[in-house]
């Protein structure tokens, strides 16, 4: 009798454990995918230079950097499960064709994501749900990858939102939004923070994007509580 509750803690962690290797494998995946696509698009909009920079490859340490890739990613998650691409790919916009093309180069990640998010969403409906194993490490991936095509789709410096309509605004309007892409972040972190509708709109946002593209909240939920097995 007195093995019983010891399996059933050790079967416990070890599907912490699962979940947490999972969604950290994977997220590794969706960051080079993430910034693989900002390369490719780049490549076939006329910079060249990111084929010689090693950028056209599924390699996650050519997309490494190690505050966007390591801090500010880890701080996103400890505060709440936000999933944030934290890769460095440094395009050469000006070898660009066209506004189009560098409008396309910074969409071009953000949407991988909410593919991502698809993919996995289809394949959280069809597959037989468990709340054990794979599953709500893969659910709650699969919300890592909304959370992070929408944190990037915000149209302020830098995330790729505002890149997309950089090249239509007016030069003044640039450079103030430029220097604001400096503590950005910071704000964003505050806000988050201390600002609960900030909050309450962008997890709503977040949870109707999910079940629009197929993925099961109350799993992802379990997923990202066996995920941060630290709380």
């Amino acid at each position: 009798m007195a093995q019983e509750p010891s399996a059933r803690v050790c079967g416990l962690i070890m599907e912490k454990f699962l979940t947490f290797f999972v969604v950290l494998i994977g997220w590794v995946f969706s960051l080079t995918l993430h910034e693989f696509m900002h390369a490719f698009v780049a490549y076939q909009g006329g910079d060249w230079t990111v084929r010689e920079k090693g950028y056209l490859t599924f390699n996650p340490l050519k997309y490494t950097h190690p505050l966007y890739s390591i801090a500010i990613p880890l701080l996103f998650l400890l505060l709440g499960g936000i999933g944030l691409p934290g890769g460095a790919v440094y395009i050469q916009t000006h070898l660009l064709r066209s506004d189009r093309w560098r409008s396309a180069v910074a969409l071009a990640g953000p949407l991988s994501n909410l593919f991502l998010a698809i993919v996995l969403g289809l394949l959280l409906r069809f597959a037989p749900l468990t709340d054990s194993g794979l599953w709500p490490g893969l659910a709650f991936l699969a919300l890592l990858q909304v959370t992070a095509a929408l944190f990037n789709l915000l149209p302020i410096a830098p995330f790729d939102g505002y890149n997309a309509i950089r090249p239509y605004l007016g030069w003044q309007v640039r450079e103030r939004m430029d220097q604001f892409g400096q503590v950005s972040l910071i704000v964003i972190f505050l806000a988050f923070s201390y600002l609960p509708l900030v909050s309450t709109l962008f997890w709503g946002l977040v949870r109707l994007v999910a079940t629009l593209t197929g993925v099961p909240l109350f799993l992802a939920a379990l997923g990202q509580s066996q995920f941060m097995f630290w709380r």
